[in-house]
């Protein structure tokens, strides 16, 4: 028996050196020293021998154990030390590298397109207002000649906070909220800011959208003014190759209302951008209803205005040939790395 363990201790030490990773070295743990291991079976093997011999082999088997134990565990040890030093060759750095640069920001093309005519709109001489965006629906309906029954408050379909507050639907509302502070004075604002409707996300349609809305309110202004001021509007942005159409329209709080239309890049050809009519519709407008004025203390017999309003989302759109809205709003680096 002294021969048998000797030879089970060289083939033990044997495959201890050549253990690799922790699970072989467990693997060979179980194979000795599990219920089923070989030096497990000559401990039961004790039962069987005499009282002479007992002590002897008990002895044997123990010094065995021990050094197959203190063997596993300085093999356990340079395992770790080997895969310690493997780590640190894999997570070692070179401080002498020369470092990344940091990634430069780009501004978003909604925030061009608002600067871009908010600068156009100053250089004639308007200004920048600004309002709530949690508004009363006085102030986004009623004083803008849209009453509750009104048909009209069916083309906004509205978010309610509560029955008489509500998240404004468009600018508008800052037109009213500005007569009242400046009135008598006149009025020449442009309102960029983001509005809500109950409008499902696709590809042209977002419950969250930005409108830049203008007023001009002043003794004499005519409708001639407003199409006076769209033009200069359509050449500075546009360019100045580019023709305004003016149709008839109808909005509550404007009378007489007017689409207005740009010529496309086309110039009449007809293509997939103006959906071969050789224009495209850019903003409402019209000359300010007198109930509107009346609401924030103007006298209609005196004094005039116009008003007009346009989708920021669908210049942008138009300006960068962007097809779906829904590209505006997922910070996308590959679209915004485009713009500068």
């Amino acid at each position: 028996m002294q021969d048998e363990l000797r030879t089970i201790e060289e083939q033990a030490r044997k495959e201890i050196t050549g253990a690799t990773s922790s699970q072989q070295l467990a693997e060979f743990r179980l194979k000795y020293f599990g219920k089923k291991g070989l030096v497990t079976q000559y401990s039961r093997t004790l039962g069987t021998l005499s009282p002479e011999e007992r002590p002897l082999v008990g002895k044997l088997i123990n010094n065995l154990r021990s050094r197959l134990e203190e063997a596993l565990k300085d093999r356990q040890q340079e395992l770790a030390d080997q895969e310690a030093a493997a780590q640190f060759e894999r997570e070692r750095l070179d401080v002498e590298l020369p470092g990344r640069p940091p990634r430069r920001g780009h501004p978003h093309p909604l925030q061009l397109i608002i600067e871009e005519i908010t600068m156009t709109f100053l250089g004639m001489g308007f200004s920048v207002a600004e309002g709530p965006e949690v508004e009363l629906d006085f102030y986004n309906f009623e004083a803008l000649n849209i009453p509750p029954e009104h048909p009209a408050r069916d083309m906004h379909d509205s978010l309610y906070i509560t029955d008489n507050i509500l998240l404004r639907t468009h600018t508008s509302p800052v037109q009213i909220r500005t007569m009242e502070k400046l009135y008598p004075h006149p009025v020449r604002i442009i309102v960029p800011g983001r509005v809500y409707r109950r409008d499902a996300l696709d590809a042209t349609h977002s419950p969250i959208f930005h409108q830049i809305e203008g007023l001009l309110v002043d003794k004499k202004v005519s409708f001639s003014d407003l199409k006076g001021v769209l033009t200069v509007f359509v050449h500075k942005f546009f360019g100045e190759d580019r023709q305004v159409r003016l149709r008839p329209s109808f909005f509550p709080f404007t009378e007489p209302s007017t689409e207005v239309d740009v010529s496309c890049v086309c110039r009449g050809q007809g293509c997939r951008i103006c959906k071969n009519t050789g224009w495209i519709e850019i903003l409402g407008a019209g000359s300010v209803h007198p109930k509107v004025l009346a609401m924030a203390k103007y006298d209609p017999e005196v004094y005039s205005g116009f008003a007009f309003g346009m989708g920021v989302e669908r210049i942008a759109m138009l300006r960068y040939g962007i097809t779906d809205i829904r590209q505006f709003y997922e910070n996308d680096f590959r679209l915004l790395s485009q713009f500068h």
